[in-house]
């Protein structure tokens, strides 16, 4: 295969029609406007204070050295309501060397393998299609393909991470993606009848040229699917520790599909998942493209949409008051266990925790230490608060009173996975949306039927 730099970068891609939009030339291209539609941004949607990137895990030997802060403010966009943060730092900073390894997840794996099988069968996918993921990772959820002889091509622009896909036999290109990517592959004969794009959209400062990436690789009946949180829920949830520097975006399907049709892409179909405490999948093909029938479920969530009131300014305007109760109540909570003597630890070293805990301004003082299943995280420091992470046997050993779950997202996986801290007398609690004490029976975990002590 050839290196994507020996492409021409204005090669023509065939059977794909030149689609004119609306946008103006310098959407995104300066800070303070809406990366979509250039729009000046001025409405705060959460302003989180000043944090370390999240993904920043901090080396034990470099403890006593600084690193850098940034404004963790979340703003919507006036007119679009794409609410968005201003780029502090560049994706291939963030992004080309990265700790987040999708494998270590059970819950995320069932997942992978539970999509590839419907979208198979959907989609009649077999050893003449070809089947591409942006952002790959480790190649979580490719080799369920790979394992149904469906041919496969990932984007990964981490290469630590992409090197571990390429051992399960995946062929990667370490690239950002992108138009210039998306025409690169498409001269290399890489034309997909399914991309997919699974809690990467978010990671996107320029989403206009990420989505016409799309439409220059997807083939004329092709299938594009986006997994992303929805803001909806992220509102509802007070879910604001899934805000970080790393996340440039957080959509509706209202907003998403504006952007998608912006791009000559438009939704046909769209499912509500509870992963990342509230997704959605949403189903894209080329505009008039009737070989994808539109479903009911587009309007039913449109609508659902407008009455939660996701149409309105003042939905994402109000949320800034709501998430400091949310602060006031678990600090209250925490401090008045340290005060009885009570010993705290965390599981889970999540991006969304290192939010939580920033902004709370929590340190090893009231959570001693917290645990994560992956090597790539122990024997680091949880950016900002310098709360060591170790291995999740440091549980059996410590028996800690209380484990605050970070990654509450995974809480069943995670409390089968160390039940045995009930075994001391241990507690599982979670901090958001309110405080929560986890009760030890499946029974009550997954009917939702979780004692609220706060």
């Amino acid at each position: 295969m050839r290196d994507t730099a020996d492409v021409v970068d204005n090669a023509d891609t065939p059977t794909q029609p030149n689609i004119q939009t609306s946008i103006p030339a310098d959407a995104g291209a300066h800070a303070g406007s809406c990366m979509f539609c250039g729009e000046p941004l001025r409405h705060t949607f959460a302003d989180l204070g000043m944090t370390p990137m999240s993904n920043a895990y901090v080396p034990a030997e470099a403890q006593r050295q600084m690193e850098p802060f940034y404004p963790l403010h979340a703003y919507v966009c006036g007119k679009c309501l794409l609410v968005q943060l201003e780029e502090y730092e560049t994706p291939e900073n963030i992004f080309s060397d990265y700790a987040y390894f999708s494998s270590y997840s059970d819950t995320l794996l069932r997942h992978a393998s539970d999509w590839c099988d419907a979208a198979t069968r959907r989609f009649g996918l077999d050893e003449n299609s070809l089947v591409v993921e942006v952002a790959c990772n480790d190649g979580y959820l490719l080799k369920n393909f790979i394992a149904k002889n469906i041919p496969v091509h990932g984007v990964e622009p981490a290469a630590n991470v992409a090197e571990v896909a390429r051992d399960l036999g995946i062929p990667v290109t370490v690239e950002f993606f992108g138009e210039k990517t998306a025409k690169a592959m498409a001269q290399q004969g890489l034309s997909a009848d399914l991309m997919s794009a699974n809690n990467v959209v978010a990671h996107i400062p320029d989403i206009n040229d990420f989505v016409e990436g799309f439409r220059v690789l997807l083939k004329p009946d092709g299938v594009a699917t986006f997994e992303f949180h929805h803001v909806l829920q992220l509102i509802r949830n007070k879910a604001f520790d899934t805000i970080y520097h790393e996340h440039f975006c957080y959509h509706s399907l209202s907003t998403f599909s504006k952007i998608l049709e912006a791009h000559g892409l438009e939704v046909f179909d769209v499912e509500e998942l509870t992963t990342h405490g509230g997704s959605l999948r949403v189903f894209a093909r080329h505009l008039g493209n009737n070989a994808h029938p539109i479903s009911e479920r587009v309007a039913a969530l449109l609508e659902k949409e407008r009455a939660f009131g996701l149409l309105d300014l003042d939905t994402y305007t109000r949320f800034a008051s709501l998430i400091r109760d949310v602060k006031f109540d678990a600090l209250g909570y925490l401090i008045e266990a340290r005060k009885q003597g009570k010993r705290i630890v965390a599981y889970g070293a999540p991006a969304k925790g290192n939010t939580l805990l920033n902004y709370f301004g929590i340190g090893p003082d009231i959570i001693e230490y917290t645990v994560d299943r992956s090597p790539h995280k122990q024997g680091h420091l949880l950016p900002g608060t310098r709360i060591p992470i170790h291995a999740p046997e440091k549980l059996r050993e410590t028996r800690p009173d209380i484990v605050v779950i970070l990654a509450w997202n995974l809480v069943d996986e995670i409390i089968e996975q160390v039940s045995y801290v009930y075994e001391w007398g241990g507690r599982f609690i979670t901090l958001t949306p309110r405080v929560r004490e986890i009760e030890s029976t499946v029974e009550h975990r997954q009917t939702g039927h979780d004692r609220n002590i706060a």
